[in-house]
């Protein structure tokens, strides 16, 4: 019999409704006053900490800096995550120097410039800690490999042709398995994964090979915690490889994958289209994923996406096109049409900025599009707390009744009722672990299961189906009873 989902099931299992944190623990309060987003390389961090260091000495600069940090998420931010936002995670960006004067050895800020960052890692674990308290997951996105986003900061970063040497990304899979290690032996719940990122592609670097590596580690250290990987503008490749990846039978010690992808449409064709056929487009924004999905014991894998990046931003030849007094309401259907799209068919996604540095407009800021109503929450997350938990007594009164139905619908096989079962009170315990205060933070709203795919391949190792021959009836028979469960407490995704 398998164990209900715990509180850290909850936590990396459910939809992740977020916002990017934005640039704060990888640049520092330099880039407050404005400074444009394409000089914002680590090259212009070293910079900016050079010069201040010269200026106020080290210990200013690093009391500067911590106060940077330190009011990344204010009491009130996290409130307005929480209340106004509904966002139940966020994806922090973080670099090498981040992680305090060890990972600065042998790069540029070795030496002085390097002491600035002496508390940094701390002050991120402690915020990490704070978000928990309020019911918010953290995605941890390592992303900043020593020498390659100086150069990818010049051009385009998702096609920037340019490998980090071999010692740097020696350097990048020490600091991935430090931060595994933190938030294993620290049992820092909260994180609902780490990602490694990269600044290339599949081809220009041999990304395979440096994932094949770090995963290893991982997988070492803490199996059970999710790893996300940037697609490296391959969705398809990315994908793939995930899939190999997360095959089943799992070998011993086997980090599940989840695949990182950007949304955006200010470059390309996208330029030469107006607001509404984009918008009209997005249906078939993630064609490659429905073929990859719906049948993990019959493929032997699973494979979920989740959007780490997207906006409300359009090029301003696309707005050209049409009248301004309707770019509000074109603004709006086109975050509302992203809103569905991402939570029909992800397991999250994150809205690319809160407190971002940008001099472009709201349409790359999360709270603005908040406000105007651009972006539509998840709607399992907005149901007040006591009907929450009267729409559970409800699914509990009709569960045997419901169960009928379904066996006399499809199958009366034992494997089928089993995976009902299942797939019922798996389903049952996210919806009500907001409500029954197995997530803190007193929250209203439910919760569903996000990663379903990866979530099935761990019930399927967790009830050990595949030695018996009946995977595939038992899968289907999970899939209804989570179906059934949220169609009694009336959790239906975006229409």
């Amino acid at each position: 019999m398998a164990e209900p989902p715990t509180t850290e099931d909850i936590f990396r299992y459910r939809y992740q409704h977020g916002t990017n944190l934005g640039s704060m623990f990888v640049h520092g309060p330099w880039l407050n006053g404005g400074a444009s987003g394409k000089d914002a390389g680590a090259s212009k961090e070293l910079e900016e900490v050079k010069s201040a260091l010269k200026s106020t000495g080290l210990e200013r600069t690093r009391l500067e800096w911590e106060s940077h940090w330190q009011t990344a998420l204010t009491d009130d931010d996290l409130a307005w995550l929480k209340d106004t936002a509904r966002c139940n995670s966020i994806r922090i960006p973080i670099g090498f120097f981040t992680l305090g004067p060890v990972f600065c050895a042998g790069t540029e800020f070795e030496g002085e410039p390097a002491e600035v960052y002496a508390n940094c890692w701390n002050i991120l674990k402690r915020l990490i800690e704070k978000c928990y308290h309020h019911g918010i997951g953290v995605l941890v996105d390592f992303q900043t490999i020593p020498g390659s986003m100086d150069e990818a900061s010049h051009g385009n970063p998702s096609t920037a042709d340019y490998c980090a040497s071999g010692r740097n990304w020696e350097l990048a899979t020490d600091c991935v398995a430090f931060i595994v290690q933190e938030v294993t032996y620290h049992a820092m719940t909260g994180v609902v994964g780490v990602q490694i990122s990269s600044e290339t592609d599949w081809e220009t670097c041999d990304l395979r090979k440096w994932y094949d590596e770090v995963l290893e580690i991982t997988s070492c250290v803490n199996p059970p915690l999710p790893i996300y990987i940037s697609d490296g503008n391959n969705l398809p490749e990315a994908l793939g490889y995930a899939m190999q990846k997360n095959r089943l039978p799992i070998p011993i010690g086997r980090s599940p994958i989840i695949v990182d992808t950007h949304k955006y449409y200010t470059t390309g064709s996208y330029q030469h289209m107006d607001p509404t056929t984009i918008t009209s487009q997005l249906s078939n924004s993630l064609s490659d994923l429905p073929p990859r999905q719906g049948q993990v014991s019959a493929q032997k894998t699973a494979v979920e996406a989740y959007i780490g990046q997207y906006s409300c931003a359009l090029d301003t030849r696309t707005w050209d096109r049409v009248d301004p007094s309707d770019r509000p309401a074109l603004t709006k259907a086109f975050g509302h049409a992203q809103s569905k799209q991402w939570q029909t068919q992800t397991c999250g996604s994150a809205f690319v900025g809160f407190k971002v540095h940008r001099t472009n407009g709201g349409d790359w800021n999360f709270e603005h599009q908040i406000k105007t109503g651009a972006l539509r929450t998840p709607p399992w997350l907005t149901v007040p707390r006591t009907q929450v938990l009267s729409s559970i007594s409800h699914a509990e009164a009709q569960r045997q009744q419901s169960r009928e139905k379904a066996l006399s619908q499809h199958s009366q096989s034992h494997h089928f009722a089993v995976g009902w079962d299942l797939g019922f009170s798996d389903a049952l315990a996210f919806f009500g672990a907001l409500a029954r205060n197995h997530v803190p933070g007193e929250w209203d709203g439910g919760e569903k299961i996000g990663a379903l795919e990866l979530w099935i391949r761990k019930r399927i190792v967790d009830t050990k189906q595949l030695s018996g021959g009946h995977a595939s009836e038992w899968e289907t028979g999970f899939r209804r009873g989570v179906e059934d469960l949220h169609g009694l407490v009336g959790l239906f995704d975006c229409q």
